[in-house]
């Protein structure tokens, strides 16, 4: 059995006390992740952005709003597990300033002055000990493979999972399982409840098992 954090959902970034900035991932591919690995023995720890969805009453679920929030509770928690799955889709840019009040119209354009967040999944990926695994995911619009790679290796993942915008609040999925060294290992389609239950077969095979083996007396 392992200890698994699950990332899942998206996370807000404020412009003003009301006004957000955010994205449609609605937690669905997070969540059907935390069912299977509960599924399959584990302890699981989601840590959700603002979701509508439920994970399953046996995973330790903690809340978080903001990326910085999310990227907190992450490094808290992943040092207590074996691996980290970064299904989640954290705002990749907040704005510069906050208004401390609401926006108000005043007939003119505005001009709104964003800077890039902090990244959840490369942070871990580069505090991660010899013991431990990282997963993640990459959703792009062009270039998915390629993109996809380099992202695995900024990252420091073991494995990177990519799929497209055609995934977002949607109840399937069409992913690729690429290993560090590039190679697609599978390529998965169907409701994400049964590409999250292939994808944890893979990680359990790939990683997992092999964690398991290392830590075996000889």
């Amino acid at each position: 059995m392992a200890k698994i954090l699950i990332t899942s959902g998206p996370t807000r970034q404020y412009l003003d006390p009301v006004r957000y900035l955010t994205n449609g991932s609605s937690g669905r591919m997070g969540s059907a992740l935390a069912a299977a690995a509960c599924a399959a023995g584990h302890e699981v720890v989601v840590i959700s952005g603002p979701v509508q969805v439920e994970y399953p009453a046996e995973a330790t679920v903690i809340s978080v709003l903001t990326t910085d929030e999310m990227l907190e509770a992450a490094c808290e928690q992943f040092a207590r597990c074996d691996g980290v799955i970064g299904a989640a889709a954290p705002c990749d840019y907040r704005p510069k300033k906050i208004a401390s009040e609401k926006i108000s119209k005043n007939g003119q354009p505005y001009l709104l002055e964003l800077v890039e967040t902090a990244d959840v999944i490369a942070t871990l990926g580069q505090r991660k000990r010899a013991d431990q695994w990282v997963v993640g995911f990459a959703l792009e619009t062009e270039d998915r493979h390629f993109r996809a790679i380099v992202k695995l290796e900024r990252k420091h993942c073991d494995l990177m999972v990519s799929n497209g915008p055609e995934a977002i609040d949607a109840d399937g999925n069409h992913v690729e399982l690429i290993d560090s060294t590039g190679t697609v290992l599978s390529t998965l389609v169907g409701s994400k409840v049964d590409v999250a239950k292939d994808l944890m077969a893979a990680i359990q095979r790939l990683l997992i098992q092999d964690q398991d083996a290392a830590a075996s007396p000889k």
